[in-house]
């Protein structure tokens, strides 16, 4: 296999002339084509902090030598280390992988806020994926998530609140901790958690879904999850008029509100929402306080929502 040197210096085509030549159908069209690819990686790129000891020293630099339209499978070894940096994944590279060495480990941090940003929460994310088939793997840090069939496993995202923006796409996540306050899960997503712990670490809520109209195919499921902290949140708060969110086989701690559910003052949304609970445990589960327009699911209506086919998981979804 050729070093990731050797592959950059043979390109043959310039960046800035791709740039020029190609508009957006084209570069959709260019990742369509590539889109079952092997499960091995056709790059591999190593950074670590320390000069000399990989590739590069910063994940950014890493992203930045690939090609502008990247139809190679990427692996990207990011060793142990705190990162202070601001990484950004165009919508261009898609199939990168990036893994750390634990989530314990391997950890990127920066420092924006939404008011600090001129795009607000959407520009405050210490990292930025809008590139589709995206992986990452035992790696900590606080995400923006807007490309499509993208998938985090054995990963921490910490934060406050809008720990985690879900923007667009289909999204997995598998055994990761997520951890914030207010709506610190949310977006306008298709996403679907497995055995994730949601942490609340101040009064606030665990999701805020924003599906705005009953045409749009969206919305977060939440399966084998757990949720915890030491202050009272809401399961989800109708950031759309047709928020859906479902918790299906989850744990819940004593720290649920009884209600379960917000409607964001709206009394409007109550009717058109879809807040559901399914054969969930523990002591935030008793649903005899739950809102009346929230939902005890049975088995047929949570069944679209606890199939990985409501992420059409079957066409993309690969960990390896």
């Amino acid at each position: 296999m050729p070093s990731h040197q050797q592959t950059v210096s043979h390109r043959e085509e310039s960046e800035e002339a791709l740039k020029a030549s190609l508009n957006p159908l084209e570069i959709r069209e260019r990742q369509s084509r590539n889109k079952v690819i092997t499960a091995a990686p056709s790059i591999i790129i190593t950074v670590d902090k320390n000069p000399g000891s990989g590739d590069f020293t910063s994940i950014q630099a890493a992203i930045d030598s690939l090609p502008l339209v990247n139809q190679d499978k990427v692996l990207i070894d990011v060793h142990e280390g705190i990162y202070i940096e601001k990484v950004i994944i165009p919508s261009t590279k898609a199939y990168i992988k990036i893994q750390g060495a634990g989530a314990e480990n391997t950890v990127v941090q920066w420092g924006d806020t939404a008011s600090s940003q001129p795009s607000g929460t959407y520009g405050s994310a210490t990292f930025g994926i809008d590139a589709p088939y995206f992986v990452a793997k035992n790696i900590t840090f606080k995400v923006l998530l807007a490309g499509d069939a993208s998938a985090f496993a054995g990963c921490k995202i910490l934060g406050a609140q809008d720990t985690l923006l879900d923007q667009n796409g289909r999204h997995y996540y598998e055994d990761c901790y997520i951890e914030g306050s207010v709506d610190f899960i949310c977006g306008e997503a298709r996403s679907y958690f497995k055995g994730c712990e949601l942490h609340a670490i101040a009064t606030g809520a665990v999701t805020a879904q924003k599906r705005n109209s009953s045409l749009d195919n969206n919305g977060f499921s939440l399966v084998n999850c757990r949720v915890t902290g030491s202050d009272l949140v809401y399961l989800g708060r109708a950031w759309g008029r047709f928020s859906t969110t479902i918790f299906a086989y989850t744990y819940m701690d004593s720290n649920v509100i009884p209600e379960g559910w917000f409607d964001w003052a709206d009394p409007s949304r109550q009717s058109t929402v879809t807040f559901g609970e399914y054969q969930c445990s523990g002591p935030g589960s008793n649903t005899a306080g739950r809102v009346k327009w929230s939902k005890i699911l049975t088995d047929e209506e949570a069944g679209r929502f606890i199939s990985l086919d409501f992420i059409d998981a079957s066409e993309w979804l690969d960990l390896s």
